[in-house]
């Protein structure tokens, strides 16, 4: 196997900058977009067959170092008992939780019975692979997803979540335990089907302030690491918009903490210290620079980053308008550069 992901999760050295890419199982390929103009987003995410197809595609075409299993954070969520709707414009559940008799209802599901379909892609993908890379699997942070529930879907100012927060934190900490109680057991089945890392998606934990984040969010995320992590898996936890909370991050014991592309990358390495493997962070919208001013930006980050224990990703997933033969470009200009770092040139 190409374990350069492992290694550089584990702080190890590597031959060159590891790289894979949020998102990069998407819509900015022909070849999913192929697959996508005959079956429904959630039911794609169901089909083990399909979802391990798109799972390598990238692998295949860009030459990264790991597949992230081809699904969505909300899955587990579904399982629980809640409506919800997957489509182009984004998650929509027609029934948000808001009150104590909504989150009783919510279940804690058995991961194999309500989300197995995630595990038999993950053994498919590796099949497919041969293992030559890791496979990455996934899920949400407990305040990510709820305020998906309580908000309906996306929003703007998380006004809906946010007083809950304020004003019923009892019944707040209620539904993070019941998430956190769902997401255990899904992380740890996916690692049982073959994953051999995990990422941690906090995506809207930013909207937070620290002292907020570290009462409300803190304990939970920490928990799931530490999970996991006894399973002997690195565990990434990654989150946009949080350059304020890098130092409760660390706290989670996660090996590897990603980076949004708002702080540069050396700033961040400081704040986390030595013991900590850091992942990013391009901007997205850095892939439609000319490939010269592309390139010089990959070669400032693996600068900033050092040689060791830095996994090179963007900021936030792969934008659909983006040209693969631009990602392409930048995976190869990472193993290029990621290789003279190491010689010292």
């Amino acid at each position: 196997m190409n374990d350069r992901l492992l290694r550089a999760a584990r702080r190890q050295p590597t031959d060159t900058t590891p790289v894979w890419l949020m998102r990069q199982a998407g819509r900015y390929l022909p070849e999913y977009r192929a697959i996508r103009g005959n079956i429904g987003f959630l039911d794609l995410c169901k089909n083990p067959d399909l979802a391990a197809e798109v799972t390598v595609q990238p692998i295949t075409r860009l030459g990264v170092d790991a597949a992230i299993i081809f699904s969505d954070i909300l899955i587990p969520v579904e399982a629980m008992g809640i409506e919800l709707e997957l489509g182009d414009k984004g998650p929509h559940f027609p029934n948000p939780v808001r009150t104590a008799a909504d989150i009783e209802r919510l279940g804690v599901p058995d991961p194999v019975q309500g989300t197995g379909f995630v595990a038999e892609a993950i053994r498919r993908t590796r099949r497919a692979l041969n293992d030559s890379v890791p496979v990455i699997g996934f899920c949400g942070a407990p305040f990510t997803l709820a305020a998906y529930m309580v908000e309906g879907g996306g929003s703007k100012s998380y006004i809906l979540i946010k007083r809950l927060l304020f004003e019923q934190p009892k019944l707040v900490h209620t539904l993070f335990e019941k998430l956190t109680s769902t997401l255990i057991p899904y992380l740890l089945m996916q690692v049982e089907a073959g994953a051999s890392i995990v990422q941690i998606f906090d995506s809207w934990g930013g909207e937070l302030s620290p002292w907020d984040y570290e009462r409300f969010c803190l304990p939970y995320l920490t928990r799931m690491v530490k999970e996991v992590q006894a399973k002997g898996v690195p565990v990434i936890v990654f989150g946009t918009g949080m350059s304020n909370h890098l130092p409760l991050l660390k706290r989670t014991g996660a090996d590897v903490i990603g980076q949004d592309w708002r702080t540069p990358i050396d700033e961040a390495r400081r704040v986390l210290g030595p013991d900590v493997a850091v992942q990013g962070n391009l901007d997205p919208l850095h892939l439609f620079l000319p490939h010269e001013e592309l390139e010089q930006r990959v070669v400032d980050i693996l600068r900033r980053a050092g040689p060791v224990g830095h996994i090179f990703n963007l900021g936030h997933g792969i934008l659909p308008p983006t040209d693969p033969d631009a990602a392409k470009f930048m995976v190869d200009a990472v193993h290029k550069h990621g290789v003279a770092l190491r010689q010292g040139t």
